[in-house]
């Protein structure tokens, strides 16, 4: 499970911070081992989920399949659009319905929805200690996602974590047109509905180089989550990298109860 964090400090005394589950935006995984094989494509293709892979290797077939099926594409083609619209958009969906004219809503309920996300998660008792030692006098806990809205919520509240959050914005799939990180009007609205102001007191934290490079340029202090099974970027995307979040108490000691 990957967190995302965005800080944002409040008239020089409250501190708002926004965390974001990052499962609903698949990375580019290794290339599957049945690409070069022939394929068919068929309305009733069946995609077979293991309980043991994760989120991502999950929604990575889920999502090869809703190509499959609604482009009409063999499996390598699939994979190779579905990795060329993350790249370039940040989200896969987005290049659906830039290009496509996919529905947003019926997407998300074959895909995000369609997730057996119970037989892969479960309560995460580290991360709620890490959140619950966050000084809440100082700082607000926002979930910042770009899942729809039930998908985000699903997920953390299976971790055990949906009571230490204020609020939520996520990418509304029922908008036009869709906006999604690392999109600037999705920061912008992610401040706005947390009720803060300033760039120059804002904090992100997101194991996307995408994301993470735009909040950057934004003004917003921006570490970059990379765990130590993900290969790290050539050049560092923006000013802190971590491979864990409890490095955040180091990096921001100001922040946790305790440690001021």
């Amino acid at each position: 499970m990957r967190i995302a964090v965005y800080v944002e400090l409040k008239n020089n005394k409250k501190l708002s911070v926004i965390v974001q589950e990052i499962v609903c935006s698949p990375k580019v995984v290794p290339k599957p081992t049945t690409v070069g094989e022939p394929q068919t494509t068929s309305t009733t293709t069946k995609v077979q989920i293991a309980a043991n892979r994760n989120v991502h290797d999950h929604m990575s077939e889920l999502i090869d399949a809703y190509f499959m099926k609604h482009l009409s594409l063999d499996r390598a083609e699939a994979y190779r659009l579905h990795q060329e619209y993350y790249t370039t958009y940040g989200l896969a969906i987005e290049g659906l319905v830039r290009n496509h004219e996919i529905d947003p809503l019926e997407y998300n309920e074959k895909v995000d929805d369609a997730l057996p996300l119970e037989e892969i998660l479960s309560p995460d008792p580290q991360l709620r200690k890490l959140l619950q030692s966050i000084d809440t006098t100082q700082v607000k806990l926002w979930l910042f996602t770009n899942a729809y809205v039930n998908h985000g919520k699903r997920v953390v509240k299976i971790l055990g974590v949906d009571d230490l959050f204020e609020g939520l914005t996520y990418c509304d799939y029922a908008g036009r047109p869709l906006i999604c990180k690392p999109a600037e009007e999705m920061f912008q609205k992610a401040m706005k509905e947390a009720g803060v102001s300033d760039i120059n007191k804002c904090y992100f934290v997101d194991d996307s180089a995408l994301n993470c490079r735009e909040a950057q340029r934004l003004g917003w202090t921006t570490v970059h989550l990379v765990e130590p099974s993900v290969t790290s970027p050539p050049q560092q995307v923006c000013k802190y990298q971590v491979a864990s979040l409890e490095e955040l108490r180091g990096i921001f000691p100001q922040f946790f109860k305790g440690d001021n």
